[in-house]
């Protein structure tokens, strides 16, 4: 079994033509109401592709967590570890420009994720083989669940975003870390080459449409990416996380989970919301048979 441990948010994507300079009042091409929060997409993307999912995280008591809530019970998600808050649900601000996006991530009740929502489902994450967690919940309960996994013996995969949150000192109880290049700039101020090399088969770097890579230890291995109709990149991200988390439960090796995770992740882009165009197991195995 797989915990997800992590946001839930509703997604306000408005499209735009032109991207609005300061001060400025445009006329926007569309707009979408839709789940999201990296933690639940992750959760349902790993759920779609038929894995054993439980979600730990918080909505507020008002009709989006209601929404919310459902969706995750409609996606099969183990939702026992989900509750309701004091204060609002999860929001993000999605602008759609260009086939790129800007989001803004209103936490709200998400915040409310604390040692003591672990401790109360404590017995029910110690029986998961992999933890996954993003950070956009209280660092210090990151920094907690990290702990006690490392305790027990549990896997992690820490997607860190945003990573201005990040602490280097996890880098101890991380069994993967995945982030962007952007993201590994700001943990790291160094090259990607020299981190990866200092972290072997624990820092994957995600290079959006050019794949991924990492070093085993000998040498660096670039991961190629797959070729996409893109229409909408938010939730590409979750959707690779939820999907390497999938096949790194199902034993797949290093290399084979992250050509797994990329052909996943390019089905994702070519629909619009973070959880839309996530794909089913039977549609990523037809597009890695396709390339073969």
């Amino acid at each position: 079994m797989i915990t997800v441990i992590g946001s839930i948010n509703m997604d306000l994507t408005v499209g735009t033509e032109v991207f609005p300079k300061k001060g400025e009042t445009l006329l926007g091409s569309f707009f979408e109401m839709n789940p999201g929060g990296k933690g639940a997409n992750q959760a349902v993307a790993i759920s779609r592709l038929g894995g054993d999912i439980s979600f730990v995280g918080r909505v507020g008591r008002d009709p989006f967590g209601e929404y919310l809530f459902k969706q995750l019970v409609q996606e099969n998600v183990n939702v026992k570890g989900l509750q309701y808050g004091d204060v609002s649900t999860g929001i993000a601000n999605i602008i759609l420009h260009e086939k790129d996006n800007r989001i803004i991530v209103v936490p709200g009740a998400n915040l409310e994720v604390t040692k003591e929502v672990i401790d109360e489902h404590w017995e029910h994450i110690n029986n998961s083989s992999l933890v996954v967690m993003q950070l956009e919940i209280p660092a210090e309960t990151v920094e907690y669940v990290l702990g006690k996994c490392k305790q027990k013996s549990i896997q992690v995969i820490l997607n860190p975003a945003p990573a201005s949150v990040f602490k280097l000192e996890w880098m101890d109880l991380v069994d993967y870390l995945t982030p962007n290049e952007h993201e590994l700039e700001t943990i790291f101020g160094d090259k990607v080459e020299d981190v990866i090399e200092q972290f072997p088969n624990k820092v994957i770097v995600t290079l959006g449409e050019n794949g991924v890579c990492y070093h085993n230890g000998k040498k660096l291995i670039k991961v190629p990416g797959y070729k996409s109709e893109v229409t909408d990149t938010t939730g590409a991200g979750d959707t690779f996380n939820g999907a390497f988390a999938y096949a790194i439960s199902n034993d797949f090796s290093l290399e084979e989970a992250l050509t797994f995770a990329n052909a996943t992740a390019s089905l994702s882009v070519e629909k619009i919301g973070a959880q839309g165009g996530m794909p089913t197991l039977a549609q990523v195995k037809e597009r890695m048979e396709k390339i073969k």
